[in-house]
């Protein structure tokens, strides 16, 4: 019977969306519904594993993991693409590595969520009104702001539609800008320094690794309006944390919206989690049911495709 791993299951709902009882007479499944200490940890309690399936980027797949887990033949990933799996070295293991498709919609909706939060106090004006008082912050109006994106891909664009039906005047920079793609949603293209300097909400969307790494540091915060706002529902290392909680404790810029972070899940004691001009959700951009039930069902076909020897959605 294969063993197979459902790593980093945090709400503990992978049996919502597939019954694994049923699948009981092929595979032995084990959900882990909490991260890992450390990758000792990762390492000592998937040692049995021969199949892992992957929320993605929750549980970073290094050279080290791959190299000393003996047993694994397979690695189905949440998603087309995972950065975190050292591809390279499981090549050399032979190890099979398959993907899911994903909704890209949700991530879009809940940038909105958060920028009009920021825009109308929502996290001060709801534990206010908790608290029995009344009206107690002045909003900001949307139409005539500048929405600056880092990055006009799928989920950008999907943003740059939505600022445009506000009335907002879009502006966008990556270091791969499609023209062609600006032109076509009335974006305006412009340089990483003028995007700084002149959003009023300051939104991106370009995918983690070393190329964004850092990308908005004190350097660029100090750049901003004082009354902008940064809202990044990508990868947490494109912003360096640090800065940013220099940037927010000392009023540099007006607030963010966070719903990534360098480390994840969020520390109890990070700083971020006690600034009043913060606002935070739980890396849940993809976190919806229609999302899941997807991803969870293709991973069980990628993993029987493996198994019969027809692999599908492989990832190279």
């Amino acid at each position: 019977m294969l063993k197979v791993a459902i790593l980093d299951d945090y709400q503990n709902v992978s049996q919502k969306f597939v019954d694994l009882k049923k699948l009981s007479a092929k595979y032995d499944f084990k959900i882990f519904s909490e991260p890992f200490s450390d990758e000792a940890d990762a390492l000592d309690q998937l040692q049995e594993f021969e199949a892992l399936m992957l929320m993605r980027e929750r549980t970073p797949m290094t050279k080290n993991l791959i190299d000393n887990l003996i047993n694994l033949k397979f690695i189905i990933t949440s998603g087309l693409r995972n950065k975190s799996i050292d591809i390279e070295a499981a090549k050399k293991r032979k190890i099979i590595i398959c993907g899911t498709e994903m909704n890209s919609h949700p991530t879009p909706e809940l940038t909105w969520a958060l920028i009009l939060g920021l825009a109308r106090n929502f996290k001060e004006e709801i534990d206010n009104m908790y608290q029995g008082y009344w009206q107690t912050t002045l909003g900001v109006e949307l139409k005539g702001k500048i929405l600056g994106l880092i990055g006009l891909g799928r989920v950008g664009s999907q943003v740059a539609k939505i600022g445009t039906a506000f009335g907002m005047q879009v502006m966008a920079w990556s270091e791969n800008l499609d023209l062609n793609k600006c032109k076509e949603l009335d974006v305006l293209p412009c340089t990483k320094e003028d995007l700084i300097s002149n959003s009023d909400f300051l939104s991106i969307h370009v995918q983690g690794g070393d190329r964004y790494k850092d990308c908005i540091t004190l350097k660029e915060l100090d750049k901003m309006k004082n009354t902008a706002f940064i809202i990044n529902t990508s990868r947490g290392p494109i912003i360096k944390e640090d800065d940013l909680i220099i940037a927010l404790s000392t009023n540099v810029i007006a607030g963010a919206g966070l719903d990534v972070y360098e480390k994840e899940p969020l520390p109890e004691n990070n700083k971020l989690r006690f600034l009043p001009n913060a606002l935070l959700t739980p890396h849940i951009g993809y976190v919806t049911a229609e999302n899941y039930h997807m991803i969870y069902n293709q991973m069980i076909a990628a993993l029987e495709s493996c198994v019969e020897g027809k692999p599908i959605r492989v990832i190279e």
